[in-house]
């Protein structure tokens, strides 16, 4: 679904409300929405061809993922970004990931290992989607990028674990795409980037455990180093 495209009311109201919150939280993000820019009812309405009572719904679920927070009951605004909740997401990030990693090696099975190189492969082929600046691309890339990390660290089997890593994961993309934006078009960046990506996917079909989790975590925190000292706050 596409913004400016009318959701369809007709479906049950869990499916449309899910619908409404999917494409808002997707904007947010993706940057389409600022940090700290106030969610307007009105352009909201005209983005999403809904009325005021989805609307609410959504930013009420996005309040408790702290993606909007409310100012004085004035209305919702986009949850600000700070050099503070950079550091605190991405170093949380790095060892849950390692968590998730150090299970799956224990846990994952042949179907794990199967996902892991279907992702890899999917991701490999991707790097013309980097070829130009093109916003769209840049989305299309990182959306190989989450299957990739999301099937590796499937073989943990926690819900609860990969539910604190989505959570983590998706608060810091807002931050990675600054970062995707800025280096991911230079190719010296870019082809590290994906070479780490065929480091870990071959200590992690080895069973590596040390390997791997010193792998991720560098991984993790490689985007951090540069974000910390490129964004102002």
């Amino acid at each position: 679904m596409t913004a400016q495209t009318r959701l369809n009311p007709a479906q049950s109201s869990d499916n449309f409300a899910a619908q409404v919150l999917g494409q808002l939280k997707q904007d947010i993000l993706s940057g389409y929405f600022n940090p700290g820019e106030k969610l307007k009812m009105a352009r909201l309405k005209e983005r999403y061809q809904v009325g005021v009572g989805p609307l609410r719904e959504a930013l009420s679920q996005l309040l408790v993922e702290q993606l909007v927070v409310v100012e004085n009951q004035r209305g919702f605004t986009v949850h600000p970004i700070s050099a503070e909740e950079l550091e605190d997401i991405y170093q949380t990030r790095a060892e849950i990931e390692a968590l998730c990693i150090s299970q799956a090696i224990d846990k994952g099975d042949d179907a794990w290992e199967a996902g892991i190189l279907a992702a890899a492969h999917q991701l490999n082929k991707s790097s013309h989607l980097l070829e130009q600046d093109n916003p769209q691309n840049i989305q299309q890339w990182e959306a190989l990028h989450q299957a990739f990390h999301k099937a590796i660290a499937a073989g943990c089997q926690s819900p609860t674990l990969l539910h604190v890593r989505r959570s983590l994961y998706e608060k810091a993309s807002r931050y990675r795409n600054y970062w995707l934006k800025e280096n991911m078009l230079d190719k010296v960046v870019f082809d590290a980037n994906q070479k780490e990506h065929q480091t870990l996917t071959d200590a992690l079909l080895a069973r590596d455990k040390a390997t791997a989790v010193a792998l991720i975590r560098q991984h993790i925190l490689s985007p951090y180093r540069l974000l910390k000292d490129s964004i102002r706050f």
